[in-house]
């Protein structure tokens, strides 16, 4: 599943293209706003796919040289702690994950350079040498090293990055999440004989399908009632030179903690004001704090806050 946080920046992305567009027509929007959750879901399984084909190359580095017509010591005998990995080998074989590349279409079969790339980088790099040199292999060891993969590795190739980016423009943004919901699937496989690594569906649940919905349409369609509520407090900021990222979060803001009765309000606060982190500068982020508690505590004092659940009546 697509992490909630993950999924509040698609809808800020959506609705930031809605507005500076000038596009009118909403249910457009909303499709390319569930088509680009759908690109970032897409990823998820490329960066598995990754992983395995990174183990197929150096297969077929090991075959290659086996089959020279003189081939060394070492052609002969070359060292398989790569390619027998047993968390690889699990991904490789996993049911599920087969069946999503299929039906997905993911492959890197038009990118040969980057898996080649990425390989060289890898066998460069110290903590794929220090696997490589260990007397035993084990399954934690095993484990161990595709998490240093994904971080030291795929998470910060700039080869990646451009291809990424070529690939589509809908994952400009995502790599660091996506690796991060791979790297939460691995951590809860405890090993063979036990169950298959957990693979997220694009949506936990109808819940979460139906919270992208209603707080995209709330941010458009009460757009100009949120954008009046946060002049108010900002009568000493020329609100024009504000810039239009900063309201928009602000509004997205607004609409979560008037619209889902269920997401305590804190959650909604301190999840924008992170996001503005990413999305505005040190000043800015600061700004919205300061505007969004205002906002808030006038809400609450006209009992437009309504919580329902335990645990949150009377929040």
């Amino acid at each position: 599943m697509i992490s909630r946080r993950l999924l509040r920046i698609k809808v800020l992305q959506a609705a930031y293209a809605h507005f500076k567009s000038g596009i009118n027509s909403l249910d457009k929007s909303e499709k390319e706003l569930f088509f680009s959750i759908g690109k970032t879901y897409e990823l998820y399984l490329s960066v598995y796919m990754l992983i395995i084909d990174l183990s197929r190359y150096a297969r077929g580095r090991i075959e290659l040289a086996r089959s020279k017509l003189s081939p060394s010591r070492e052609d002969l005998n070359p060292n398989t702690r790569l390619i027998d990995n047993l968390l690889i080998n699990h991904l490789e074989n996993h049911e599920l994950l087969g069946t999503l590349f299929k039906d997905h279409r993911i492959s890197w079969a038009n990118n040969p350079e980057l898996i080649r790339g990425l390989y060289n980088q890898l066998t460069r790099s110290e903590f794929y040498k220090s696997y490589m040199s260990e007397d035993e292999g084990s399954w934690k060891s095993d484990k161990k090293f595709i998490l240093q993969l994904l971080n030291e590795l795929i998470l910060v190739s700039d080869l990646l990055d451009s291809v990424l980016e070529e690939r589509s423009i809908y994952w400009n943004d995502d790599l660091e999440f996506v690796v991060r919901m791979v790297e939460k699937s691995l951590k809860k496989y405890s090993g063979p004989g036990s169950s298959p690594v957990p693979v997220y569906s694009l949506f936990k649940d109808d819940e979460d399908r139906e919270f992208v919905r209603s707080l995209f349409h709330n941010v458009v369609l009460k757009h100009g009632e949120y954008e009046k509520l946060i002049e108010q407090h900002t009568r000493n900021w020329d609100v024009d030179r504000i810039a239009f990222m900063d309201i928009l979060i602000m509004e997205l803001a607004i609409a979560e903690i008037l619209g889902n009765e269920s997401i305590p309000t804190k959650v909604s606060f301190n999840e924008y004001i992170e996001i503005a982190k990413y999305y505005s500068t040190q000043k800015s982020s600061n700004f919205i704090n300061g505007i969004l508690d205002k906002i808030i505590q006038q809400l609450k004092d006209e009992n437009r806050v309504i919580k329902r659940g335990r645990g949150l009546i009377g929040e």
